[in-house]
């Protein structure tokens, strides 16, 4: 039996909102973009062995694609030791969760205890001035619902505000994907993948605290209702702190 397995009443079981990513190319590399499979494997594997019900959705709805480095069987090998999503990818139940999701378009917020948003290339084009994934995360907010992002989704924050107009992250402590990370990306390839760097645009918000940790080292940051996670590897982290923040 899972440690979390007496975290939620079987009776009536916490509802989780991921939102993953419709692919797009990006504008920088010309590469197809979409999510990063262990931002949402992770955490998935995280919330249904704790008794969670998980729905994943899509901005526009439709199949979805990975980001290539992030599939275990890419021939690159970056994500290779990643057999938790190699087991999802390979299950026809748990595939089939991808291949035609909802659109956010009909989501009651009412109905979920938490959204939490995987990362990956695709958010950097797709996220950014998105109002309608904006105005979900501002709605979880205001719900008094938890709200966490990963990696690169985290870039909603950059721009997501409350009511009153503020930003979300106002008075906030939260990461995402680091300067030092993006740095290592690129010379990883030998090009500029990102449009923007996170890190650098968060550190230019006034009145608001950006924190990152070591390079590629799980590092998940909660404050109040929202959860943030630094990258890839931060995603279990972070529906983890989302376990404990709902079963209080």
């Amino acid at each position: 039996m899972s440690a979390n397995a007496n975290v939620t009443n079987p009776a009536q079981p916490k509802r989780i909102l991921l939102i993953a990513a419709n692919p797009a190319v990006s504008p920088v590399t010309q590469w197809p973009v979409g999510f990063w499979w262990a931002e949402l494997t992770h955490p998935y594997w995280e919330f249904t062995e704790a008794g969670y019900i998980v729905e994943i959705r899509s901005p526009d709805g439709g199949a979805l694609q990975a980001d290539g480095y992030s599939d275990p069987e890419d021939a690159s090998g970056y994500s290779a030791h990643d057999v938790l999503s190699l087991g999802f990818k390979k299950s026809p139940a748990h595939s089939a969760l991808l291949a035609d999701t909802p659109s956010i378009a009909a989501v009651d917020v009412a109905g979920y205890d938490a959204l939490f948003v995987a990362g990956g290339q695709s958010p950097m084009i797709t996220f950014r001035g998105h109002a309608g994934m904006q105005a979900l995360v501002a709605r979880f907010h205001e719900a008094g619902k938890v709200v966490a992002l990963v990696c690169h989704a985290t870039c909603l924050l950059l721009e997501t505000r409350v009511p009153n107009g503020e930003l979300l992250v106002r008075g906030k402590t939260w990461t995402g994907f680091a300067d030092s990370e993006e740095a290592y990306a690129d010379a990883f390839v030998g090009m500029r993948i990102q449009p923007f760097w996170i890190e650098t645009e968060a550190r230019k918000i006034e009145g608001t605290n950006f924190v990152v940790d070591q390079r590629f080292r799980p590092f998940a940051v909660r404050d109040g209702r929202l959860i943030t996670g630094q990258q890839q590897f931060s995603g279990a982290a972070a529906a983890r702190l989302v376990i404990e923040t709902l079963g209080r």
